[in-house]
């Protein structure tokens, strides 16, 4: 099983390298969230030169699908060689359909980076213009207005469409935290808007209310209503970003818990801002940008550019990456939360012991297990080690499921979560465009567009995250149980009858009812018959990328609800455990014992998540 790299980038390195084959998920994470920038390698730009020739020498001596012919059912509808060019822009124009909310920012980001990568390996036959441009998008930190709704798993033709628009000068550049709704019908851009908050949600700061609409001018760029300037981002320094990690000594859980404060993803924590987060600074997005070189240059369409660029599923991809990686993340997480739960009922090491997991030798359930053992300080086979700080022996014989099955459960997971990044840095790594160009001057059309290993993948991580969210839910519990900790009832220390820890059981299997819903109806059992029946599957991978982010969301919140109680329990042992991870946890969520609101423990355990899958 692929473990995850953790390497973190050096100091003062911004580039991530794009030559067609070597873009990696971590230096993708970091061209989405706009702490790198790409550099295209040359040779890989020449090969899209090169590929480029070869594809207007082909296409002069016969028919190339969506240059020569329509597309879809239009695929025997020849187009006159003098029309190519038109043609192309009516595709883009046409498939720019797409419907439903605008992307994050975050998102798009992670697409054009793909696509960039994608074309850079030289299979699509497309201008070297376009990488340029895209790349140059990235470096200035702007994208397209890209809705959620038009992609089946088998291109996402509208997403790309309203890229390739944009690319040309049709349609405006956004930042960050733009209004990300797309131009109306009659050319114009409601402000004020930001993503998600919908009409009537109030001007952001800085900028114009919802009744003032900026206008689409020439190139397609955002021209300041009467009243006020158009609202850009509020973009955060180059170097912020997620948090970053830590080590695995309790001074340095310390200190990285006195750090763990202010605002992580939109959750509230304390009073401080997280290290390396700025104030905003607003910028604006004009025609005087494009004369400053702030925009990327509109891009000169040329034959059978259009489909060329629409033939890619990098916006499933996109979405994929970053649900798999938040995913990731939460799954190392679950290493040290469960680890803390299993000491806050002096649970049995057995079950965690190398000599068992050799006997059925799958990577993930002796990677989770080798992890607990590590967390605690556990030997290898506590069979032979007297000085075992977790006295099972005397307490139990086995334990409860959600500890004595972890390893099982969550081993799964992990080699689920495995197996998506290896299709997802395949896929962003290698040409899929219909027709493709091989590296020895050939064309093929074919179907390699198709994404259900990617979708399929998806499913699979769903429901594994199911089965792990399940047994997190299942020690919660336990940790409320006097029998198996040896403390009051639901970690209560108040008058007769507190509550204590109870909600959180609610809490948690609400979040966990979520995450079922997004596991229970794969989306790869999807079906849909289109263009008159030639198009006659598909392999929602788009759909199933956006399940994956619901369940990885879900279960943010199940695995927080768990770290809660568990740090409580611990805190009412007689002798806590010297452990970094107890130390980190403890320094930052609050401490108080008495019968309150919970919501801001589960929140700060919530932003805690990221720090503890580091350790």
């Amino acid at each position: 099983m692929d473990v995850p790299t953790r390497v973190p980038p050096q100091p003062g390195d911004t580039r991530v390298p794009l030559d067609g084959g070597g873009l990696t998920l971590p230096a993708l994470i970091r061209l989405a969230d706009g702490t790198a920038v790409p550099a295209v390698d040359p040779g890989a730009l020449d090969r899209v030169r090169r590929a480029r020739e070869t594809a207007d020498r082909l296409a002069a001596t016969g028919r190339w699908y969506g240059r020569g012919t329509g597309v879809g059912a239009h695929r025997s509808v020849a187009v006159d060689p003098a029309e190519e060019t038109a043609h192309g822009l009516r595709l883009l124009r046409s498939h720019a359909g797409g419907a439903g909310p605008p992307l994050p920012a975050r998102t798009v980001r992670a697409m054009l980076a793909i696509r960039a990568n994608q074309l850079l390996a030289g299979g699509s036959g497309i201008h070297p213009s376009f990488v340029t441009a895209l790349t140059d998008a990235l470096r200035l930190g702007v994208h397209p207005a890209v809705n959620e709704y038009g992609g089946v798993g088998t291109g996402d033709l509208t997403a790309l469409a309203q890229t390739g628009l944009t690319l040309l000068g049709e349609r405006p550049w956004l930042t960050p935290d733009d209004p990300t709704t797309p131009p109306r019908a009659d050319g114009t851009v409601p402000v004020g808007e930001r993503a998600g908050a919908g009409p009537g949600a109030g001007p952001a700061s800085g900028g114009v209310g919802t009744a003032e609409r900026a206008t689409v001018g020439p190139g397609g760029v955002l021209e300041e209503p009467p009243g006020g300037g158009v609202l850009s981002g509020e973009r955060p320094p180059s170097g912020a970003g997620p948090l970053g990690g830590v080590g695995v000594g309790a001074e340095q859980a310390a200190q990285t818990a006195a750090d763990l404060t202010g605002t992580v993803d939109g959750v509230h924590v304390g009073e401080a801002r997280p290290r390396g987060v700025g104030e905003a600074r607003p910028r604006r997005v004009g025609e005087g940008d494009r004369a400053a070189g702030a925009l990327p240059a509109p891009v000169t369409l040329r034959a059978g550019d259009a489909l060329a660029l629409l033939s890619s599923n990098a916006l499933a991809l996109a979405q994929a990456a970053l649900a798999g990686h938040g995913t990731e993340l939460l799954l190392r997480a679950t290493h040290v939360v469960a680890a803390l739960s299993l000491a806050a009922v002096s649970g049995s090491p057995e079950a965690y012991a190398a000599p068992v997991h050799a006997l059925r030798p799958y990577p993930g359930p002796a990677r989770a297990a080798a992890e607990v053992r590590r967390l605690l300080g556990l030997p290898d086979d506590p069979a032979t080690d007297v000085d075992n700080e977790l006295p099972a022996a005397g307490r139990r014989i086995q334990d409860p499921y959600g500890f004595r099955a972890f390893p099982q459960v969550h081993g799964a997971a992990l080699e689920a979560s495995a197996a998506l990044r290896r299709i997802v840095e395949t896929e962003v790594n290698c040409p899929s465009e219909n027709p493709v160009l091989t590296p020895d001057g050939h064309l093929y059309h074919h179907g390699g567009f198709f994404a259900a290993p990617l979708a399929l993948a998806l499913d699979g991580l769903n429901l594994a995250l199911l089965k792990t969210a399940q047994l997190s839910a299942a020690r919660l519990s336990a940790l409320s149980r006097p029998d198996l900790t040896g403390l009051p009832a639901f970690l209560a220390t108040g008058p007769a009858g507190s509550s204590g820890t109870m909600i959180l059981e609610y809490t948690a299997n609400s979040a966990l009812a979520e995450l079922r819903s997004s596991a229970a109806a794969p989306a790869s059992a999807g079906h849909a018959v289109l263009s008159h029946g030639l198009e006659e599957a598909a392999g929602f991978a788009g759909q199933a990328a956006r399940q994956t982010e619901r369940a990885r969301a879900a279960y943010a919140t199940v695995l927080a609800c768990e770290l809660v109680s568990a740090v409580r329990a611990l805190r009412l042992h007689p002798a806590p455990p010297a452990l970094p991870a107890l130390t980190l946890a403890a320094a930052v969520l609050p401490t108080g014992l008495e019968d309150r609101p919970l919501t801001g423990d589960i929140e700060t355990a919530t932003a805690l998540l990221p720090r503890l899958a580091e350790l």
